[in-house]
């Protein structure tokens, strides 16, 4: 039965919960952190979750479901991040000016910073789910673990490179920017391999639970398909 056509339980539980790491993370990256020999921003703990997500979307589900959700996702932070400035554009009222300040401080994301994260979602996020859709049809199915770190190098390779790109090159000096991008990836790639088995079975339970296993032999991959959006 055609994705359009049914509906599933936990569809929209796994949107809302994308669409939350994806405004935490963006909120969480402002602060640039030190853990050991590595810098990392520090939306990087939690965004690994926004592929995982992704993966468990678009191996169950199919590309033509995670391709609805990735622009869900895209538009509430482009809301979330729009309504900040907004906000921040607005003066205070009297006395307020101290929680004002921190308010711009934490939620004020420049310009860059607010392109970098909504283009390296859209697409990194495309990425990894075309790299996974075309992976399962190669593997018959097969072979989970090489679509869900498969799909994740390149992804993960794309969304932070572009971020980094777009938010940072020429505002943090260029060694910083390598640092990040390095750091970062390794992180989030890291994290996608310790939770291979815990993804193994949310994927597994979804399935079950869904009677859902998409494979998307006859699928419009491009991510503009706005009839299958």
């Amino acid at each position: 039965m055609s994705i359009s056509t049914r509906e599933y339980k936990y569809l929209g539980t796994l949107t809302a919960l994308l669409v939350a790491v994806l405004i935490i993370s963006n909120i969480a990256s402002t602060k640039i952190i030190q853990i050991g020999i590595f810098s990392l921003d520090g939306g990087t703990f939690l965004f690994p979750l926004a592929y995982i997500f992704g993966d468990i979307l678009t191996e169950v589900y199919g590309y033509k479901a995670s391709r609805r959700v990735i622009y869900v996702g895209f538009f509430c932070l482009a809301l979330a991040s729009l309504t900040f400035q907004m906000l921040l554009a607005i003066p205070p009222v009297a006395g307020e000016e101290a929680r004002a300040e921190a308010f711009a401080i934490i939620l004020g994301l420049t310009p860059r910073i607010f392109l970098g994260s909504l283009v390296g979602y859209f697409f990194g996020e495309f990425a990894n789910s075309y790299v996974l859709a075309k992976l399962k049809v190669a593997t018959k199915g097969k072979m989970l673990w090489l679509r869900t770190i498969g799909s994740t190098l390149v992804g993960q390779a794309v969304d932070t490179t572009l971020f980094l790109t777009v938010a940072f090159l020429g505002e943090l000096p260029n060694e910083l920017v390598w640092q990040l991008l390095i750091a970062n990836y390794i992180f989030k790639v890291g994290i996608e391999v310790i939770c291979t088995p815990l993804t193994y079975r949310a994927v597994a339970w979804f399935k079950r639970e869904e009677g859902a296993d998409v494979y998307d032999t006859h699928t419009n991959f491009s991510p503009f398909a706005v009839r299958d959006i």
